[in-house]
């Protein structure tokens, strides 16, 4: 089981930890629903230093991106930031990923912690069947601790401790600056919906700037956050989670990722397959499911329209904000309209929900 390198901060804090992707991770210090309502109205920080950070680097950078991501790569400038996703030759999800454009010869891929080893081999494979000869690979992961500060309150904290003009900084771009003394890589993005920042910086600074953070933020009501609020707050905005809402049987079609999708650029992997899919009609939906009665809709619970099964639970949680049951449904295409009425069968009852349109907040 491999630790970041906070994992004695967080005991010491109080947190549960469990096994998560073969790390240890906290995933609650104070209680989900406190830490959830925390970010929604203040501010949290989350130790995210599991994360797999891979780097690409070499005049031949580019032309390597667009053939391995499904997005097109080619309208970044440095200092901007990009969704996007590695697919098989059938179209399933490698991964979901954010890439990084620090110049046109240097980028940067932050992957999910589970698939850190399986994405740098799948990088290869697809580099080796590549004509290209100058790209380098490397895995960084094992250099890189990673917070993310998310919360409305996030920026006048982070402002305390960097003299960088944060102010300017728009979504899904970053810049490197010191944070605390720290050389950093501020990214203006999250996975909570809130306005935020995530941080990378060499390992062996966690405990200095985890520590800074949590001072600079004790008067904006800042607390630590666990794995179990963040999952709540990426669900309320219907973020997909890499195992649940894709994956190598889930393509980004059916995830509802059609925007990140460019089938028009030149080849990339997963191209011909995901072209076919759309030409044919995409099978299946990723939908945003409200219950109407009580009852928490589970992964893999079915889901019933006119006492038919038409799809299967892929996450759902009891939202904090909302007070009520909501999940998101892999459902059959004809299944899939907003306002749809349905059912979600929990252990022995089928409890009546809708459709609804995204986000639940």
């Amino acid at each position: 089981m491999k630790i970041t390198p906070l994992n004695q901060q967080h005991k010491q804090l109080g947190a549960r930890m469990v096994p998560f992707g073969g790390w240890e991770m906290p995933v609650q210090y104070s209680g989900v629903i406190e830490e959830h309502l925390a970010v929604r109205s203040a501010a949290g920080l989350f130790d995210v230093s599991h994360m797999g950070e891979i780097e690409v680097k070499g005049a031949d950078a580019l032309a390597y991106i667009q053939q391995l991501t499904i997005n097109d790569a080619s309208v970044l400038v440095d200092g901007q930031i990009q969704y996007s996703a590695f697919c098989y030759p059938d179209g399933g999800v490698v991964d979901d990923v954010t890439l990084y454009r620090f110049s046109a010869d240097h980028f940067m891929f932050c992957v999910n912690a589970s698939n850190i080893d399986k994405d740098f081999a799948w990088m290869q494979k697809v580099l080796a069947d590549t004509e290209l000869t100058k790209v380098l690979l490397t895995d960084r992961s094992p250099e890189f601790a990673q917070l993310a500060l998310q919360g409305p309150k996030a920026q006048r904290i982070l402002a305390q401790l960097t003299s960088a003009d944060i102010d300017q900084l728009i979504y899904y771009h970053f810049k490197q600056a010191d944070v605390a003394l720290v050389p950093t890589i501020i990214s203006r993005t999250g996975y909570t919906g809130e306005d935020g920042f995530e941080l990378y910086f060499a390992a062996d600074k966690a405990q200095r700037l985890w520590t800074r953070l949590l001072e600079a933020g004790a008067g904006e009501k800042l607390i630590p956050i666990g794995l179990g609020a963040r999952d709540t707050l990426r669900l309320e905005k219907k973020y997909a989670l890499y195992g649940h809402e894709l994956s190598e049987s889930i393509t980004p079609l059916e995830a509802g990722l059609g925007w990140i999708t460019k089938l028009d650029k030149p080849f990339f992997v997963g191209q011909a397959a995901l072209k076919a899919m759309q030409a044919q009609g995409v099978p299946r939906r990723l939908v945003a499911i409200r219950m109407n009665d009580k009852g928490i809709a589970r992964e893999g619970y079915p889901v019933f329209v006119d006492g038919v099964e038409v799809g299967t639970v892929t996450s759902g949680t009891l939202s904090p904000v909302l007070k009520v049951g909501i999940a998101l449904a892999l459902v059959k295409a004809s299944a899939a309209a907003v306002g749809t009425e349905l059912e979600v069968g929990i252990r022995q009852r089928r409890v009546p929900a809708e459709i609804i349109k995204p986000p639940f907040i």
